[in-house]
């Protein structure tokens, strides 16, 4: 159930007992990206899958990264309707395959930068490029909701709070109350996400759990 950002908010100070005068709206609000930032290390869940298509420049073998990459997925060209992934490979690699700069279709991509990838051979048309990549989380405020603050509000509320009581210093009890409840909710969630939403049940079938059954 969806969460509206002052209610969130309200919400945090309520748990922890305090007002805005200790816990400001802004404080608040960078626990809140420190534990999307945190999530998103853990989990590679579906809301920060991004496509970005551009295409090439001829005779430019350098392609330029979306402005919100964490990091790339795949590279996929398009050639007179035919879609091909190219091959990751080290910028060695690269510079030993195609030292002179031979043009063609590329077939092979390396990271260079934190802003470009390169490819080889070295385009010799402005073929079309898709880059597959995962985003930096969005975060949630007033104007911004987000899946987590949708879906998983829970998560997200426990992620705070944990920074909040490492703020506040104490007590050291809810502090690992709230760690605990933290990262058992952050595993079901990447349980949800890198498991059951890869998985098709028409061919893996349901995930099974083994319940001990005790003796009669």
């Amino acid at each position: 159930m969806a969460i509206t950002h002052a209610n969130f908010l309200t919400q945090v100070r309520n748990y922890t007992e305090v007002d805005s005068n200790v816990l400001t709206d802004a404080l608040i609000d960078q626990f809140i990206t420190n534990t999307e930032l945190d999530v998103a290390s853990k989990v590679d869940y579906d809301d920060l899958r991004k496509y970005s298509n551009s295409n090439f420049t001829a005779a430019n073998r350098a392609v330029s990264l979306p402005g919100d990459l964490k990091y790339l997925r795949a590279v996929k060209i398009t050639d007179g309707g035919t879609e091909v992934f190219l091959e990751k490979r080290d910028q060695t690699f690269i510079a030993e395959f195609n030292p002179t700069g031979t043009q063609g279709q590329p077939k092979y991509y390396a990271n260079y930068n934190d802003k470009n990838i390169i490819v080889a051979p070295t385009p010799a048309s402005a073929l079309a490029v898709q880059i597959q990549y995962i985003q930096n989380p969005p975060h949630f405020d007033s104007g911004n909701s987000t899946m987590l603050s949708d879906q998983h509000q829970n998560l997200l509320l426990y992620g705070v709070l944990v920074e909040c009581f490492s703020y506040l210093k104490g007590p050291v009890d809810m502090y690992n109350l709230y760690k605990t409840r933290y990262d058992k909710t952050l595993e079901a969630f990447a349980l949800e996400q890198m498991g059951s939403r890869r998985r098709g049940q028409y061919t893996d079938g349901v995930p099974r759990v083994k319940i001990d059954s005790p003796s009669p």
